[in-house]
């Protein structure tokens, strides 16, 4: 090989090096996060990372979750960010996720993170079960607002609520679960009974329900706090309601799917997912977050939603959900809306 050869070579070498130490690293996301926060958190995340790019894959928690344990023999995903931690539990326990302790875990509130060490999922924040009731809507029909869970099986509700159904939505699966923590199985399935007679469809998002009943489609709306004071601050005539008994609650939660190529990668981001940075941006939708000490209040919602929140036992959600899931479609699937 004669001298320019070797000196061509050379230059085409050089001129390769530079693309490959800045070569992007392509994360394939999988989430549940409401759409209209991912464009911030995305956008935040690469400023502070310009070597790696999140691809978002969104749906419903239910429709989310089906469709990784779907995967399970050949993964799609590299994480997922914001989907509910009893959905993690279970492909934990189907040996799906990569145990990893994120830098400064230690500051987050302990209920936000997964009992083993190393954690195989990592909290963000809390959403938690409320009603949404039209003030408009009500005081036509005359309908007074409710106070309580118990209140939504008076007959005078018949047809004008709705609510999520648990097997598409982690909201709806929040609210059975809660149930039947707070009341035990005898009394839960009871109490839901009588709803479905006043229940006039069950949606397969979790937000919908606030959103009909902003829009005056429904006067209540079984929903969860964040959509119900966007709506509010949209202009909506409702009002948000936790119900006196107490209300369930869902942590979104981040974890790495294991077998990932992009561990380095995948680990910056679930460390980034912890940071007070972070959760001070979930705290623009979401009251409670898993950082102590950084949510401030969120226009229209109280500023003690902790204490309306129920001792939640993520692993028996998990562990019974499949159980649940099965007799609840079996009493109540009648009255789902179709699946887009």
């Amino acid at each position: 090989m004669n001298k320019r050869m070797l000196f061509l070579l050379a230059g085409t070498v050089t001129a390769v090096l530079p693309t490959i130490a800045f070569a992007e690293t392509q994360l394939t996301v999988y989430t549940a996060v409401e759409a209209v926060d991912l464009d911030r958190y995305k956008a935040t995340f690469e400023k502070a990372h310009p070597d790696i790019k999140i691809n978002w894959v969104r749906d419903s928690t239910g429709i989310m979750t089906a469709k990784l344990l779907a995967e399970k023999d050949n993964p799609q995903a590299d994480v997922v960010w914001g989907l509910a931690a009893t959905s993690l539990l279970l492909l934990k326990t189907e040996g799906m996720l990569e145990a990893y302790e994120p830098k400064d875990v230690a500051a987050l509130d302990k209920k936000f993170v997964d009992k083993d060490t190393p954690p195989s999922w990592v909290g963000m924040d809390a959403y938690v079960a409320a009603l949404c009731y039209n003030t408009v809507e009500g005081e036509k029909l005359g309908l007074k607002a409710p106070t309580s869970w118990d209140d939504l099986t008076k007959p005078e509700y018949k047809g004008h609520i709705v609510m999520p159904n648990p097997a598409s939505s982690g909201t709806g699966f929040l609210d059975v679960s809660g149930w039947m923590q707070m009341w035990g199985d005898e009394k839960a399935w009871s109490f839901m009974d009588k709803l479905h007679e006043n229940i006039s469809a069950y949606t397969h998002s979790g937000s919908k329900p606030c959103k009909m009943a902003g829009a005056g489609e429904a006067v209540i709306g079984v929903s969860f706090e964040f959509p119900g004071a966007k709506a509010k601050s949209a202009g909506a005539p409702i009002d948000i309601i936790f119900p006196s008994e107490g209300s369930g609650w869902e942590a979104e939660a981040t974890a790495i799917i294991a077998g990932t190529a992009n561990l380095d990668a995948a680990k910056t981001l679930v460390d980034w997912s912890v940071t007070k940075e972070a959760n001070e941006m979930y705290n623009v939708g979401y009251a409670v977050v898993a950082y102590p000490g950084v949510a401030k209040q969120v226009e229209h919602l109280p500023s003690d939603i902790a204490s309306k929140m129920i001792d939640n036992d993520f692993e028996w959600a998990a562990n019974n959900r499949g159980a649940i899931l099965k007799e609840w479609q079996k009493r109540y699937d009648a009255k789902s809306e179709p699946k887009s």
